[in-house]
């Protein structure tokens, strides 16, 4: 599939785009060639070949769940920059 100038700046102008006559030829160029490898691709033999959704097989890897204690509140409170009744004091968000 060619594509020519006009069918790129129409393309362009969907986008918004503005570009010059020399972008235009430019870049219908570079499309082209794009399309062209493209289409070199669709000539390889692939009937045999499994679709994969990854190159590797994938595994997820799950530690075990452990219930730890947590901090206790002074600790977890002794570097908070503002405390007020056993609780972080934080600025207002909502007005």
């Amino acid at each position: 599939m060619k594509l020519t100038g006009k069918e790129v700046a129409h393309v362009a102008s969907l986008a918004r785009l503005a570009m010059s006559e020399d972008e235009t030829e430019k870049f219908t160029s570079q499309l082209n060639a794009i399309l062209e490898f493209a289409d070199k691709l669709n000539l390889l033999e692939t009937k045999d070949i499994l679709p994969t959704a990854h190159v590797l097989p994938l595994k997820n890897v799950f530690r075990e769940d452990r219930i730890c204690p947590g901090l206790e509140r002074k600790e977890a409170l002794l570097n908070a920059p503002e405390e007020e009744e056993g609780m972080f004091r934080v600025p207002r968000v909502i007005e």
